[in-house]
């Protein structure tokens, strides 16, 4: 399952530029050297740069070396596409049916493994090589000899095959959507699968297809695939599912004789013995255990409490670490989401009232202590970020839409307002109610009315209370404007039967997309995703100029074309005032017990952690003999 983190979620794409589109993608490298003779490559990235040799013997971020055994255990901090922060009660996490249990994607290969020091590239896994045709669209993968499923069974290209069919026609509806440029995948024979892609595809799906789990065909015919369920499937990672207590805890039992442990995608990594994911319904209940050592490692999120509580014993002790590890990802998009479905919401005058009534800095400086920054934009801490007024390349790909964009998306993109500090600034609320009477939301004894006479309400939805102080102030300036609104807190289960079926009216969320966004952005922009149930496109943006963004950014045939793009929807997406934006870091806070040893290399494009960090035993009977 491919994590979706609260920094980082889904890799994205985009589709069609004018004219010469294809062979599109910026595999005009990888098409040049198979035009030279190399044939079949040992990786694949967005623009078929690899900065890897075929020979390479692990990843520079790694310790070959690295002992294993022992166990990992970890808060839940990200959730994969049918999961939640809160609870579990499946182990199929590629469906729409049943909430996920984390950390699947661990038991099964793929045809391809990411390199964590490069944007996009991905290198040999259940794959040994693949071959890309001239016009990019036919990709050929020789799978190797030795893969297995755990129960001995050969793994080959017809399970690929049946794999990649199912997702698309069975799988959750984000993997569904992401493929909807897969024409099809045929083994000829055990060893090779041929994995066929629509005309003007978008670049990133062949790498959304290489990372895709590998199913075992022969399991699934004796059982249905689209199936909430809690027997461990059959899986050949280099985990396989250990105990588990829906909605408690799930452990991940490290396969011993593993076929894979020695290639260079897998040296020096998943070196324990079990990893092991927590669930709690209460952050201040997780955090406590945390202090007990009930698991050994949290990401921290909620800055009071990085700011205040990391004061116990065992941390003054020297028995618990802190750590503060850059990310140098795009930190792109959290805030309220506004969903633009419903009638109420059409209103872009409307939706940026909203935006002024919440004041960022008092919230910043008295609930999370000044430690974070206003965030602008959906590529936040990224060059995709539109700054300034748009360049010439901007504006040639905006100037179709002129008249139906505002105007200042040809001008300085969108930022939101900075207020006094005062939590209840009278400019910004007062300029927020000149924006709802002229859009035609006048007050009437006291309340806001909607044109056709009855009561603005507005409900903001979320399933844990971590959120509630910063949603309780924001709420007494929207009341101060006569709007009704209120906090409703429901179980996860609840809230993400609600989300899915767009029955809400403003929900926070958080994504980012990777340094090549591509199909993705689909998953979150466009027209047709908005129209999809479970669908990531929760404000319901459905825009002709942004569909047709996306569509160039997919086309792209090199990065500078890309992020060009990117700006270009950025200042789009920013102008449609669709979300009142929240806040961000450039870094991870980790705090665990002092049980574990890590390389000296960080990789650059995640944490490491999982993966290439391992339990050390001499300072596991350093921490026993501290007491």
């Amino acid at each position: 399952m491919l994590p979706l983190s609260r920094r980082r979620t889904l890799v994205l794409a985009a589709s069609a530029a004018a004219a010469g589109v294809l062979p599109p993608f910026g595999l005009r490298g990888a098409l040049a050297q198979q035009a030279e003779g190399e044939g079949a490559r040992h990786g694949m990235s967005a623009f078929g740069d690899l900065k890897h040799p075929a020979d390479f013997a692990h990843f520079p971020y790694v310790n070959p070396q690295a002992p294993k055994g022992g166990a990992y255990s970890e808060i839940i901090s990200r959730r994969g596409f049918n999961g939640s922060f809160l609870t579990f009660n499946s182990l199929n996490g590629y469906i729409l049916k049943g909430e996920g249990a984390f950390g699947l994607d661990m038991i099964f290969a793929s045809l391809m493994a990411r390199a964590n020091d490069e944007p996009d590239a991905m290198y040999g896994f259940a794959a040994q090589s693949v071959a890309i045709s001239e016009d990019g669209l036919t990709y050929t993968f020789k799978m190797r000899p030795e893969a297995t499923f755990h129960d001995g069974s050969k793994l080959t290209a017809r399970d690929v095959a049946w794999s990649l069919t199912t997702l698309k026609e069975n799988g959750h509806p984000i993997v569904t959507q992401l493929l909807r440029d897969l024409k099809g995948a045929d083994a000829p024979d055990d060893g090779t699968v041929i994995v066929r892609f629509a005309e003007k595809r978008a670049r990133d799906v062949p790498l959304f297809v290489a990372g895709l789990p590998i199913f075992s065909r022969a399991y699934y015919g004796k059982q249905p695939f689209d199936q909430s369920t809690m027997e461990p499937p059959l899986g050949s990672g280099a985990y396989k599912v250990g105990k588990a207590e829906p909605g408690r805890f799930i452990e991940y039992a490290r396969v011993k004789d593993w076929w894979g442990a020695n290639l260079p995608v897998s040296r020096g990594q998943y070196n324990f013995d079990t990893v092991r994911y927590e669930y709690f319904r209460d952050r201040d209940v997780g955090f406590e255990a945390f202090t007990a050592k009930a698991y050994l490692l949290r990401e921290e999120f909620t800055s009071r409490v990085w700011a205040t509580r990391y004061d116990f014993p065992a941390l003054r002790e020297g028995k618990v670490k802190r750590d503060v590890l850059a990310d140098d990802t795009p930190s792109g998009a959290q805030g309220w989401f506004i969903n633009t479905r419903r009638e109420k919401f059409k209103s872009r005058e409307l939706r940026e009232a909203l935006d002024d009534a919440f004041d960022f800095e008092w919230t910043n400086k008295n609930l999370m202590y000044g430690s974070y920054e206003r965030t602008h934009s959906v590529f936040q801490n990224s060059i995709m970020m539109a700054k300034g007024k748009p360049s010439a390349a901007e504006v040639a790909l905006l100037e179709p839409f002129r008249d139906k964009l505002p105007a200042e998306v040809f001008d300085e993109p969108y930022v939101p307002p900075v207020s006094d500090g005062s939590g209840h600034d009278r400019k910004l609320l007062r300029r927020a109610s000149q924006l709802l009477t002229k859009a035609g939301y006048p007050v009437k004894d006291g309340k806001r009315m909607l044109p056709g006479g009855e009561p603005l309400t507005i409900e903001f939805l979320i399933e844990e209370p971590t959120f509630k102080p910063h949603h309780l102030t924001y709420i007494k300036n929207l009341q101060t404007l006569g709007v009704d609104a209120s906090l409703r807190i429901v179980d996860p289960v609840q809230y993400r039967k609600r989300v899915d079926d767009f029955d809400f009216d403003i929900v926070v969320q958080r994504f980012s997309f990777s340094e090549t966004p591509g199909d993705s952005l689909r998953t979150y922009f466009s027209s047709q995703a908005a129209a999809t149930k479970g669908t990531q496109n929760v404000a319901g943006i459905a825009d002709p100029a942004v569909d047709a963004l996306i569509e160039q950014i997919v086309a792209a045939k090199s990065r500078e074309e890309l992020v060009i793009a990117c700006r270009a929807l950025d200042r789009v997406i920013r102008a449609g005032r669709y979300w009142i934006p929240h806040w961000y870091k450039g870094s991870h806070w980790l705090a665990y017990w002092d049980v574990f040893s890590k390389p000296a290399q960080k990789p650059r494009y995640a944490r490491g952690v999982v993966e290439t960090w391992w339990y050390d035993p001499s300072k596991a009977a350093k921490l026993e003999r501290k007491g």
